[in-house]
């Protein structure tokens, strides 16, 4: 039988926001931090940037475990400082147990699943098949979903945001984190 999960101290002093493409993660990610004042980091720019290519590069050139390494590497560095931080992740790093269990025991790290269905995904991501390898390969995408889902739902809790405005999924994560404007 698996343990219950411990929420972590509340209020966190870094928010990881997970779930599929589409969720949301980096524009609620961005509007979270700046209305808490707080820093934001996109874990896929932040290693398009030390790679100085594209993810989709690293996937083609290296293939997915490599890139999923790196990841998991970057991940945990990031979440290791003491500075506030609202950090997106990539829709498949949650794929890593490494970095999940990293990431729910972490101190002061808060584990938020950004919840959408697929159909959601689809309609949001539709066009940007270049930039998300993942999305590009329609055969296996609806099998990936099903895969991580129920990874996702291991964070401490998890928003069901297909019909939040991103300002509603803001005020979600802010109330789960028991933040308010004030804890700036």
């Amino acid at each position: 039988m698996k343990e219950p999960l411990q929420l972590p101290v509340l209020p966190p002093q870094r928010i990881v926001l997970t779930g599929f493409m589409g969720s949301g993660k980096t524009t609620v990610g961005q509007r979270l931090a700046r209305q808490l004042g707080w820093s934001f980091l996109d874990v896929d720019e932040v290693i398009e940037q030390e790679a100085g290519c594209t993810i989709a590069e690293i996937f083609r050139r290296d293939g997915e475990p490599a890139f999923r390494r790196i990841e998991c590497e970057t991940i945990a560095r990031l979440v290791a400082g003491d500075e506030h931080l609202v950090l997106a992740l990539g829709g498949g790093a949650i794929e890593s147990a490494e970095t999940r269990v990293h990431l729910l025991h972490a101190p002061g790290v808060l584990l938020v699943h950004l919840k959408v269905e697929l159909a959601t995904t689809l309609k949001r991501c539709g066009g940007t098949e270049g930039r998300r390898p993942v999305l590009a390969d329609r055969v296996n995408l609806e099998a990936r979903y099903k895969k991580r889902l129920p990874l996702y739902e291991e964070s401490h809790c998890s928003i069901a945001v297909d019909h939040l405005s991103p300002r509603q999924a803001v005020e979600a994560v802010m109330e789960l984190a028991q933040l308010s404007d004030e804890a700036k």
